[in-house]
C-alpha cells in the first residue's frame, strides 16, 4: 500500500485496498456495446475468471449525456449494481475522454487544429482543444454528475479521470484559444516580454517580441523554429493537459474526498512530464503494450515500469491496460504465445504493479479496436485466452501478500528528465541519431540483464539513497540540478553521465566556458568538439576489441584518466575521482556487449549487486516488502516461462 513521505498510509489509498482485499485483477469493461444476454454471461465469466476489479465508462460520455445538459444514468445503475452483487468493484471513469458529437456540432471552436491549421474533427477519439474553457466547462458538468450520484456506491473503488492524456493531442493545437493560453503561460513564466528575449535568445534572426500578443505557438514556417520557443510550448502542452485533469480531479476531491483518483499514461513517450503530473494522482496507472514480435520487448517494458515505480518515490501502481495476445494498430499484430501473458503480468508485478489489468473485458464486435484482443474473445469462453485469463486470476488470487507490498528500494538510479528529452530531440543539433529513449534503455540494459534494481529518477529528486547515478544523454540542465548532481558525486555517489550532456540550461542556452561546462569539474575534462558518426558507422573500441557508435568526440583530459579508447587514440570513457567519489564518463556509445562488461565493473565498484547473484541470462528476479515485513521475491525465467513466488 502507498505511503506518503510520513510513513502512513495515504488514506484515499486505504479506501481502495479494503475495497479490493488482494492484487486487482480485470480490465475495462464496455457493457453499452451488448445486450442483457450478454451481460448475464459476463457476471458469470467474471466470476470463473477471479475478475474483482472493472474499469467502466472510458468511452461513454455520449451514452451519459446524449443531449447537452440531459444526463442519464439508469444504464449505469444497473450494471454497477450488478457488479457490486458479483463481487466486481469499479474502477469509474469519467467519460470525458471522448466528446459527444454534439459537442463539436454546437462548438466547433472546441475541436483541436494543428501546426499547419488543418482542424481535426470527430470520429476518433481526443478530438477536442486542451485550452478550450468550453470542453473543461462541459466536461466538469458531466463529473459533478457522476460524482454526485456515485459517491457513496458500493462498487466504486476508484476514479479513473480521462484516457491516455496526450496520446493524441500532446502537441496538436494551435487555434486562437491555444494561442491565447500559450501567451499566457509565457506571461506566467516570465513576467516581461524583455525576460523571454532573452531566454528564447530572440536577437537571432531578428525575431524579438515588443508585446507577448506578437507571440504565437510554434506553427508550420519556412526553416528551423526557435527551439527555447518549441521546448516552451512542449512545457505548455503538458501543462494544459493537467489543466484539464485538475480541472475534473477538483470537483471528485470535493464530492468524494476519500475515493482515489488516477489517469492512464499511454507507453513511456516525449509527450507528458510524467514527474510534474505524478503529484497529483494517488496512485499511478499505465498502460503497457509490448509487441509479441520484438525480442527484446521485455526489457523496455521492465524499462517502463521502473519509471512508473519512480513516478511516486517507489510506491504500488497499477497496470491499468494490456492486451491478453495481440493489438490492432501496428502494422502488423502478433499474438502472444502461450504463456506469454502470465509472465507478462507477473513482470509487472515483480516491478510494483498491485493490479492486472486488459483491454477489454469483452471483444467489440465493431469499432476501430475489434481486432484488439480481450479477455473473453469473440469465440467466447470456450478459447485459449480466457482459459489463460482464468487460470491467471486464480494463481493471483494465491498471493494475497502482494498487495499493497511496497518494492524494494534499488541502490542504482537512472535519471530521466521531460524537458530536457524534449529539448534534446528538437532539430538543428548535431546528430538525429541521439535520441533519449534509445540512449536510456541502452545504459539500463545493462543492470536489467544482470537483474540488478533500478529506480528511474528526476533531475530533482533525492540522490541519497544511491550509490550508482546513470545519467544518458542529460542535455539540458540548470546549474541549480548539475550542482546537486557534483556534490552528490563528491560526497560518495558513483555517476555515469553519457555524451552530450549539460551542454544548454533550461532555457536550451549553451552553458558557455566549454563542453559540459556543469560538469567539467566533477568529469574531470573538457569536450573541445563534437564528432557524431555517419549512419551506420562504427569505430574501434579498445582495449579489448569492441566498438563504438552514434557519436564521439575531441576531448581534453583535465584530471580523468582514459579507461576506453577510440582507434585513433582519443579518449572514449574516462574515470575521474572527485571529492569520496568517481564520474564516468562515456564519450561514446559502446556496443552492448562492451557496455556491459564496462557497467558490471563499474556497479561492481559502487558495491550495487545483483538481487539474486549468479543468475543466467534470460532470469530476472525482484524483490517486494510486504506489511508483515516478509521480503516476496518473483522469479522470472523467459527461457522457459516460468514464474516463481518465494519468501526471501
Amino acid at each position: 500500500m502507498a505511503r506518503d513521505p510520513g510513513g502512513q498510509v495515504n488514506d484515499r489509498l486505504r479506501h481502495f485496498h479494503d475495497r479490493l482485499g488482494s492484487l486487482a485483477y480485470g480490465g475495462d469493461y464496455n457493457p453499452e456495446q451488448w445486450g442483457p444476454d450478454v451481460h448475464a454471461e459476463d457476471t458469470e465469466l467474471m466470476r470463473k475468471a477471479g475478475v474483482n476489479l472493472a474499469t467502466v465508462g472510458i468511452f461513454s460520455w455520449a451514452k451519459a449525456e446524449p443531449a447537452p445538459g440531459t444526463y442519464e444514468f439508469d444504464w449505469l445503475d444497473t450494471h454497477l449494481d450488478r457488479l457490486a452483487g458479483a463481487g466486481v468493484r469499479v474502477c469509474l471513469a469519467t467519460m470525458t475522454a471522448s466528446p459527444p458529437a454534439w459537442l463539436a456540432r454546437l462548438h466547433p471552436e472546441t475541436l483541436p487544429v494543428l501546426e499547419d491549421g488543418t482542424r481535426l474533427y470527430p470520429g476518433s477519439r481526443q478530438h477536442w482543444c486542451p485550452s478550450s474553457p468550453v470542453f473543461r466547462d462541459r466536461a466538469t458538468r458531466l463529473v459533478e454528475q457522476l460524482a454526485a450520484r456515485y459517491a457513496d456506491h458500493p462498487a466504486l473503488a476508484l476514479w479513473h479521470i480521462g484516457n491516455e492524456y496526450g496520446c493524441h493531442i500532446s502537441r496538436h493545437c494551435h487555434c486562437e484559444v491555444s494561442t491565447a493560453a500559450f501567451r499566457n503561460w509565457l506571461r506566467e513564466r516570465y513576467g516581461t516580454v524583455d525576460a523571454l528575449n532573452d531566454a528564447w535568445c530572440t536577437d537571432f534572426w531578428a525575431q524579438r517580441y515588443g508585446d507577448f500578443e506578437e507571440i504565437h505557438t510554434p506553427r508550420s514556417a519556412p526553416s528551423f523554429r526557435n527551439p527555447a520557443q518549441q521546448l516552451d510550448y512542449r512545457r505548455f502542452s503538458s501543462d494544459e493537459l493537467l489543466a484539464c485533469y485538475l480541472a475534473e480531479k477538483q470537483v471528485l476531491d470535493r464530492l468524494t474526498p476519500t475515493v482515489p483518483v488516477t489517469t492512464n499514461f499511454v507507453p513511456v513517450a516525449r509527450t507528458l512530464d510524467l514527474f510534474r503530473w505524478a503529484p497529483h494522482l494517488d496512485v499511478i496507472s499505465y498502460d503497457s503494450y509490448p509487441d509479441p514480435h520484438d525480442p527484446d520487448s521485455a526489457h523496455g517494458t521492465a524499462f517502463a515500469y521502473d519509471v512508473m515505480r519512480g513516478l511516486k518515490d517507489g510506491q504500488p501502481w497499477l497496470l491499468m491496460e494490456q492486451a491478453p495476445s495481440a493489438v490492432n494498430w501496428r502494422p502488423r499484430n502478433g499474438r502472444k504465445p502461450d504463456g506469454r501473458m502470465r509472465l507478462d503480468s507477473w513482470q509487472a508485478i515483480a516491478h510494483g504493479a498491485d493490479s492486472v489489468l486488459f483491454f477489454q473485458w469483452r471483444q467489440s464486435r465493431g469499432g476501430a479496436e475489434k481486432f484488439h484482443s480481450a479477455m473473453v474473445p469473440h469465440g467466447g469462453p470456450d478459447t485459449r485466452i480466457f482459459r489463460e485469463v482464468s487460470a491467471l486470476g486464480a494463481e493471483l488470487a494465491e498471493h494475497p501478500g502482494l498487495f499493497g507490498s511496497l518494492p524494494e528500494r534499488a541502490d542504482a538510479a537512472l535519471l530521466l528528465d521531460w524537458p530536457s528529452w524534449w529539448a534534446l530531440e528538437l532539430d538543428a543539433h548535431p546528430s538525429c541519431d541521439v535520441t533519449l529513449l534509445d540512449t536510456a534503455l541502452a545504459h539500463h540494459r545493462p543492470l536489467y540483464d544482470a537483474s540488478v534494481a533500478c529506480d528511474i529518477v528526476p533531475a530533482d529528486g533525492e540522490l541519497g539513497p544511491y550509490r550508482l547515478l546513470i545519467v544518458p544523454n542529460l542535455y539540458s540542465v540548470s546549474a541549480a540540478t548539475a550542482a546537486r548532481i557534483a556534490d552528490w558525486v563528491r560526497a560518495g555517489g558513483t555517476l555515469v553521465m553519457s555524451y552530450f550532456s549539460g551542454i544548454t540550461d533550461e532555457h536550451d542556452r549553451v552553458h558557455l566556458g566549454g563542453y559540459p561546462a556543469p560538469f567539467r569539474e566533477v568529469l574531470g575534462l573538457r569536450v573541445e568538439e563534437f564528432d557524431p558518426l555517419p549512419e551506420g558507422t562504427t569505430l574501434p573500441l579498445g582495449p579489448d576489441g569492441g566498438t563504438a557508435s552514434i557519436w564521439s568526440e575531441d576531448i581534453v583530459l583535465e584530471g580523468a584518466e582514459p579507461v576506453f579508447s577510440l582507434g585513433d587514440g582519443r579518449p572514449a570513457v574516462t574515470r575521474h575521482p572527485y571529492g569520496d567519489g568517481t564520474a564516468w564518463y562515456l564519450a561514446t556509445r559502446p556496443d552492448p556487449a562492451t557496455l556491459r562488461t564496462l557497467m558490471d565493473r563499474i556497479r561492481s565498484e559502487a558495491s550495487v549487486e545483483p538481487t539474486e547473484p549468479g543468475l543466467p541470462e534470460g532470469v530476472q528476479v525482484r524483490t517486494r516488502i510486504a506489511a508483515d515485513g516478509r521480503r516476496l521475491r518473483i522469479r522470472l525465467d523467459r527461457r522457459d516461462g516460468s514464474v516463481t513466488v518465494s519468501d526471501g
